[in-house]
């Protein structure tokens, strides 16, 4: 069954058989057509804040860069080696405790931010989601019930701004406006 069907009479212009009149059948409008386009909004405010925090949190701990210790991250994966889903990662890690404690830190910041401004909005989500994947596998994969540990539910998070990117109240937004209104000044 179509979702619009010809109106009969003027102009053979299409009415919603839904009763919502749109460009595609039942599609929402006013109030509803607002919340709709800003729904992802409320996602990218809380991951991109918690991604900002926690790279800063760990970048201006020392302990969390030092090599060993206590709240090192080399001394966090100690126990998880064993219980790890990708115990290889954990032991990649191990081997250079303070490079990758600050790529994480600097990785976080940068998806955080990214995802902020709406700036290349689909990597930054994607990079937080790699993120959360390898925390998931090494960090809290022994988690029982899975849903006490958070990193799956943060790459779950992050998968819808894959998919639909950031394209309102974003940097990504007002670039492509921009290239759309240069083309048509140059070909108009």
């Amino acid at each position: 069954m179509p979702l619009s069907g010809p109106r009969g009479g003027e102009g053979g212009a299409s009415q919603s058989l839904s009763g919502f009149e749109g460009p595609v059948g039942g599609a929402p409008h006013g109030a509803r057509s607002t919340a709709a386009r800003y729904a992802l909004l409320p996602l990218r405010l809380f991951l991109g804040i918690t991604f900002v925090y926690a790279g800063f949190d760990k970048l201006f701990d020392s302990r969390f860069l030092s090599g060993s210790g206590p709240g090192s991250l080399a001394h966090l994966l100690d126990p998880v080696h064993s219980s790890a889903s990708a115990p290889w990662l954990v032991s990649l890690v191990e081997q250079s405790p303070y490079g990758f404690g600050l790529a994480l830190c600097i990785g976080e910041i940068a998806v955080g931010v990214g995802t902020l401004l709406g700036l290349w909005a689909r990597v930054a989500a994607a990079g937080g989601a790699l993120i959360s994947l390898c925390l998931w596998l090494t960090v809290s994969w022994a988690a029982t019930p899975y849903y006490y540990g958070n990193d799956l539910a943060y790459l779950m998070a992050w998968l819808p701004l894959v998919l639909a990117g950031a394209p309102y109240l974003s940097a990504d937004a007002a670039l492509h406006f921009r290239r759309r209104r240069r083309g048509r000044m140059i070909f108009s």
